[in-house]
């Protein structure tokens, strides 16, 4: 457990520039670690929501299979645009 009078007691030993920059720490790490507040009523969105939302769920048109033929697809485009070079 953290003894928080002798924490205190070290604290008042520096100079006052580090003391400074010790309340800026301390203002950082309540930041870093404070829950955000989620209305209780309105639980979180689920990534694929957020992404549904955002509209980048079906704004283009591709093969069901492209994870697979991706190498292929990408060939037959590149040729079909750069091969008049």
């Amino acid at each position: 457990m953290l003894d928080l009078n002798h924490i205190q007691s070290d604290i008042a030993v520096l100079p006052e520039e580090a003391q400074r920059l010790v309340l800026d720490f301390v203002s950082f790490l309540k930041q870093r670690y404070s829950e955000p507040a989620q209305p209780e009523d309105k639980p979180e969105k689920s990534t694929y929501q957020k992404f549904k939302e955002s509209g980048l769920i079906g704004c283009v048109s591709i093969e069901e299979d492209l994870s697979i033929t991706y190498k292929q697809t990408l060939t037959e485009e590149l040729t079909a645009k750069y091969d008049h070079q």
